[in-house]
């Protein structure tokens, strides 16, 4: 006979001889109900089966419940600012946008994109190391790099299965956002310089669907020495592995007029170097590009052009960079 059956049993006498049963025992009724003893809870995901030091983890930790409605988490949570680019002011200065898909300059980035694209959805000949994150670059200032990263930011940023982080990575002379009609903010020198900083906290959403932005942030006077530390090279592994799905674009200073880019350089997974026509020496050229062979991909844009073939083909009018930084 097993313990409840003889519990059940002598309650049962108990009940028979007129004795009252002790307050906190069960009764009969309640005795007939007891079931084998229910299963230990399974371990909450992600704590595994033992705790620190070895210790089995208890089977009672739960995730922290969720604050009632109307009431205030203990717990803030870390969202993204949103913002909203002038997209007219980016048509009247001769840029993508993507409710003007349809132009040459828009024609000429999709030539430009699908190697890079490619390559960050790991279909390179070869595998690739951060190949989701691409510098873009140029030997001096005023050959056009930030246009071009604009540029191919927001062509990425309108394919279907793609999503883009623009950084602005120009700390010196950051123009990102004042191209996009935007103020700078805590970003990119704030996230270095302050390790309790969250990436979420400084990101810009864009009413551009698929477009993130990453500000230079604050002004910093050791801005050199922060882009070239051990910090800047873990942010840049981070961004690599939090956003797989990401491709990140860095607008990085001139190769030849600071020793920033050439240390992002070894940082990324892909080079743009944008060469100015008609300005660019060969000398710079042949310079930027020995500082960039130890990176797999280099990709070469020749902005400024007078000419594209693809213009005979689509009859589109011909737009180069105003500001050509």
């Amino acid at each position: 006979m097993s313990i409840i059956e003889r519990a059940t049993q002598r309650l049962a006498e108990l009940k028979n001889a007129g004795i009252g049963i002790p307050d906190g025992m069960l009764t009969e009724e309640e005795l007939a109900g007891v079931r084998a003893p229910a299963p230990m809870p399974a371990p909450v995901r992600g704590l595994g089966t033992e705790g620190k030091a070895g210790r089995p983890a208890s089977p009672f930790l739960t995730r922290e419940p969720a604050a009632e409605p109307g009431t205030q988490s203990a717990t803030p949570s870390r969202t993204s600012s949103q913002v909203t680019v002038d997209l007219h002011r980016l048509r009247l200065a001769g840029m993508i946008t993507p409710d003007a898909p349809r132009s040459r300059l828009a024609s000429e980035f999709r030539v430009i994109k699908r190697p890079l694209i490619k390559n960050a959805s790991g279909q390179s000949a070869s595998p690739l190391h951060r190949s989701n994150i691409i510098m873009v670059t140029s030997s001096t200032p005023q050959e056009g790099k930030t246009f071009v990263a604009l540029n191919l930011a927001m062509s990425i940023a309108m394919e279907v299965d793609k999503t883009v982080l623009l950084v602005d990575g120009d700390v010196i002379s950051p123009d990102v956002l004042p191209r996009l009609g935007l103020e700078n903010r805590k970003g990119l020198t704030d996230l270095i310089a302050s390790p309790g900083l969250d990436v979420s906290e400084v990101l810009l959403k864009t009413n551009i669907e698929r477009l993130t932005l990453l500000p230079a942030g604050t002004a910093h006077e050791r801005s050199s020495e922060l882009l070239t530390s051990e910090a800047m090279g873990r942010l840049i592994e981070e961004l690599a592995a939090r956003y797989p799905d990401r491709i990140v674009i860095f607008d990085s200073p001139p190769l030849l007029a600071t020793t920033e880019a050439r240390v992002l350089a070894a940082h990324v997974g892909q080079v743009v170097l944008v060469v100015h026509a008609d300005r660019t020496s060969q000398g710079s050229v042949r310079e930027s590009l020995a500082l960039l062979e130890q990176c797999p991909v280099v990709c070469t844009v020749l902005n400024g052009a007078a000419e594209s073939p693809l213009g005979s083909y689509y009859g589109y009018s011909h737009a180069t960079d105003q500001n050509q930084a």
